[in-house]
């Protein structure tokens, strides 16, 4: 099971360094392996929310995920999505986008590839912050028979009997990102990009929603228009997690193509394994809080990019903190699952009865 989830991203791991090694030398080869790591580790939170949505999905999509979205992670967003952002930016023709990332100029330096992208981080970062934050809103809003943090999830959920209050939060918080936080003259860009951020968040899940098999209370396999609409969503959740990782890559190093590599072939790669992995082995099942500390680990990691608008936040502090809901969460599934080994559907810890969920 391991070496046949994971073997792709061996292989891919391989032939990216040894790219790499060819187009930059050791230098080239050690930063790949260092942006592959620290993408992977700073992405365990993202793996295991991306599970959640590929559980409920055929094996055809499961693989589509593991192959298309692979090539979309690495030349998508990794590698079109900042020369699309820089071009945008600077005004300049795809071509001259290219040419000035092939320059490998100083980040710091005024005009550069990195420094023309950094500029751009708070339209990204509220773009990526809002769709996160909606995330995690509706999951802490609605109601469910497990619960992690009992004293905290069963108050939100009771709020969440508000209509459209995930979208009242998101929409409070980019409005407090773009007058308190935006560099002088960037407001009204923040905005739209967190407005933005929302209305793809509630389209895709929308569409998603709209196509749901429906099985008589039995879990269908999603398939068809249903799929599609899950792997898109997919595709924009990986998305909002990359936005940051690419733009503090430059601290590391100023070539666009090392980064695609590191963070792109080798990272993503072994991301997408490990939701794959998450899910033919149903540990989210098995320790049933994991999906809850990810969620947490969501809801900081939104708070923080949206804080990037306006303060340097290193990457060290975003890895760290989902990495501690995440750790935490799972090792409160194993003490529920030694306190009660065939404990269905019930909250630790909790003195209260588990509410039903509500049918929607």
């Amino acid at each position: 099971m391991f070496l046949r989830t994971f073997g792709g991203s061996f292989l891919l791991t391989a032939v990216g360094l040894t790219a790499a090694y060819l187009y930059a030398g050791p230098t080239g080869l050690l930063i790949a392996a260092i942006l592959g790591v620290l993408e992977v580790s700073l992405s365990f939170d993202n793996a295991v929310v991306n599970a959640t949505v590929l559980k409920s999905m055929n094996p055809f999509w499961q693989r589509l995920f593991l192959t298309l979205g692979i090539l979309i992670a690495v030349v998508g967003m990794r590698l079109a999505f900042p020369l699309l952002i820089v071009g945008i930016s600077a005004q300049m023709s795809p071509a001259s986008a290219i040419e000035l990332a092939m320059a490998k100029g100083d980040p710091s330096v005024e005009g550069t590839y990195g420094y023309l992208l950094h500029e751009a981080h708070p339209a990204i970062a509220a773009f990526g912050g809002v769709f996160l934050l909606s995330l995690f809103c509706d999951f802490v809003f609605e109601e469910r028979e497990v619960t992690w943090l009992s004293w905290l999830e069963r108050p939100l959920a009771r709020l969440g009997k508000l209509n459209q209050l995930s979208v009242v939060v998101a929409l409070v918080a980019v409005t407090l990102a773009a007058f308190k936080l935006a560099p002088e003259g960037k407001a009204a860009t923040v905005m739209v990009s967190g407005v933005l951020g929302l209305v793809t968040y509630v389209l895709v899940k929308a569409l998603g929603d709209v196509f749901e098999p429906s099985g008589n209370g039995e879990l269908v396999a999603k398939a068809g228009k249903a799929a599609f609409f899950s792997f898109l969503y997919l595709e924009v959740l990986d998305a909002s997690f990359s936005f940051d990782g690419v733009v503090g890559a430059f601290a590391i190093t100023s070539d666009p193509i090392v980064i695609a590599v590191g963070l792109g072939l080798i990272g993503a790669s072994f991301v997408r394994s490990l939701t794959v992995y998450l899910v033919r082995q149903k540990t989210l099942d098995e320790y049933v809080y994991l999906e809850h500390g990810a969620q947490w680990a969501i809801g900081a990691l939104a708070v923080l990019l949206l804080c990037t608008i306006g303060f340097e936040v290193p990457e060290v502090v975003t890895g760290l903190v989902g990495i501690g809901f995440i750790g935490v969460a799972f090792l409160s599934s194993v003490l529920r699952n030694r306190r009660s080994p065939d404990q269905k559907g019930e909250s630790w810890p909790s003195t209260t009865p588990s509410a039903p969920v509500p049918s929607r």
